[in-house]
């Protein structure tokens, strides 16, 4: 006999449980939303359908990767970020909570018609968030994965932003050169990996071993690219125009360091837990 979608999630949680992982009562609940469509609510309405054997096979084939460490984005194709559904995969970085600082921040201080660039942008989650908020405003988004650009291009064209997104193959702001868009940019976002590459090997298991080394490592120190970004900013930017770069919670000092005045003005802004996250810097000469 089939089993129902309670002992399905009571199953996979068990099996969850006893591997380790972070969550398992939400990610049981979220693989099976997956593969039945149901929403969470709708599983515990329908707790005593019996599952058809296909959909049974399927879910215990996901839960059985994620007791393999494979994270749930992965292997259910989606990620909320902003409160919009983005399309993700192993070419890509899994959007963190953390990174919506940064497109909060960004929003404080943009007109709806605000000219972006958006630096490494992976999913496009924060290119497409921008888009998607600021009406009028176009986004330039660069990353130096073809397969990243594909996914950020899927991603503005599902969420109705294609038009006014333009996608850009090639290292930091290298691909914008020529366009025209000198002194234009009232903004460039930057998510850049930041992970010292001698901690990587101390990182989890799930985003060591499955989410993309060129999205994670920002060689010793994990400044690099920024150290790289920073001299290249101010070409793009208009006086009074904004640099954020998201960080590692322990590189405030360090990044802001970088960013030397009158050039710059900076503060550094702390996420929900309290911890540095993000640097605003406001080019301040032109």
């Amino acid at each position: 006999m089939n089993t129902t979608i309670g002992q399905a999630l009571n199953q996979a949680r068990q099996q969850l449980k006893e591997k380790g992982t972070g969550s398992p009562a939400l990610d049981a609940e979220v693989l099976l939303s997956s593969v039945t469509g149901l929403d969470r609510a709708g599983l515990y309405r329908e707790w005593e359908r019996r599952l058809p054997r296909k959909e049974e096979a399927r879910f215990f084939e996901l839960v059985r990767r994620r007791r393999l460490g494979e994270p749930v984005a992965y292997l259910t194709g989606h990620k909320e970020f902003m409160g919009l559904d983005f399309t993700v995969g192993p070419s890509v970085l899994v959007p963190r909570p953390e990174t919506e600082l940064l497109v909060e921040t960004a929003l404080e201080g943009l007109s709806t018609s605000a000219k972006i660039i958006d630096v490494g942008t992976g999913s496009g989650a924060i290119a497409v968030s921008l888009a998607t908020f600021l009406a009028g405003a176009v986004v330039y988004a660069t990353d130096r994965s073809p397969e990243a650009l594909h996914v950020a291009r899927l991603n503005a064209a599902r969420l109705g932003v294609g038009e006014r997104c333009f996608f850009c193959h090639g290292d930091l702001l290298e691909p914008l050169s020529g366009l025209g868009l000198e002194g234009q940019a009232d903004l460039i976002a930057a998510n850049l990996p930041y992970i010292a590459r001698e901690e990587y090997p101390r990182l989890p298991e799930e985003v060591r071993l499955y989410e993309p080394p060129l999205a994670l490592d920002g060689g010793a120190g994990g400044l690099d690219l920024y150290r790289r970004l920073i001299p290249a900013a101010p070409e793009f930017l208009k006086k009074g125009g904004f640099l954020l770069m998201e960080i590692g919670y322990r590189q405030g000092q360090a990044l802001s360091a970088l960013l030397s005045a009158p050039v710059w003005k900076v503060t550094v802004r702390k996420d929900l837990a309290g911890l540095d996250r993000l640097v605003v810097a406001r080019y301040a000469q032109s």
